[in-house]
């Protein structure tokens, strides 16, 4: 079954687009962020301020993420859109397998997609950021790099999962791109401009906000590091994809394909 699933994602033509798109975007926002942090740092004379290269992959997740969002989600719209749905469960009656199969298969190809792009992104920011007019104030510490590159692959592989569990709910890839943003992005960031302090507090408990806790960033629109843990956020984070899944397995179950 995942064997089969494994095919079925890269005969998507698709996967290589988003993927491609992931790429491109980490690279371009991460050197971004990172000159603009530099940029800044230099602005404000302080020439003692050391820019660790991988940050700004990190802090380019928020972006990023979307790339990865159409891919997760076409592994099962598509089978629904083409009606290749009802091959798939005939082949694997037990709906919840069907779905743990494609979790196993887009989970891992996320976090390698994430790991892999943000050394990339890593490698050109540090390139970048050491030419003098930025004033060589990057760095590339081992354990921090590989912290962080590591973070950001397991946060795009539960957004991938969670992701997974939206579209086998919504069953349409309309329907999924809208919610999914709006859960990533839209939503947080209205409840966050009420300024309400106990809608502001259930706001950086949603899926981006708690994948940012988790890899320790600041640059989350919030002026400051998040108000609880790494362990935390990823709890949150972990809650949110369990809750997702758990929908689009009770729909699954529930509907005819």
């Amino acid at each position: 079954m995942i064997g089969a699933e494994w095919a079925k994602l890269w005969s998507v033509r698709a996967t290589w687009w988003g993927l491609a798109c992931a790429f491109a975007l980490t690279v371009l926002i991460s050197v971004t962020l990172g000159g603009a942090t530099a940029t800044e740092a230099l602005r404000d004379g302080r020439t003692d301020v050391r820019i660790v290269a991988s940050e700004a992959v990190v802090s380019a997740t928020s972006f990023v993420q979307f790339a990865l969002v159409a891919p997760a989600m076409l592994v099962i719209t598509s089978e629904y859109a083409s009606g290749g749905i009802r091959a798939t469960l005939q082949a694997t009656p037990v709906r919840g397998v069907v779905l743990a199969a494609k979790a196993l298969v887009v989970g891992p190809v996320m976090f390698a997609t994430g790991v892999l792009t943000g050394a990339v992104a890593t490698a050109f920011v540090y390139a970048v950021l050491s030419a003098d007019v930025f004033g060589g104030l990057v760095v590339l510490p081992p354990g921090e790099v590989v912290t962080d590159l590591l973070g950001a692959g397991v946060f795009y592989a539960l957004v991938s999962v969670l992701t997974l569990g939206v579209a086998a709910a919504m069953r349409s890839a309309a329907g999924t791109l809208t919610v999914m943003f709006m859960l990533l992005m839209g939503l947080p960031l209205v409840i966050l401009m009420t300024g309400v302090p106990a809608l502001l507090d259930a706001s950086l408990r949603m899926p981006m906000f708690a994948g940012l806790a988790f890899m320790g960033s600041t640059d989350n629109l919030t002026g400051g590091p998040m108000p609880y843990s790494a362990g935390e956020g990823l709890a949150w984070l972990l809650a949110w994809v369990a809750a997702a899944v758990a929908a689009g397995h009770a729909v699954l179950r529930r509907r005819d394909a």
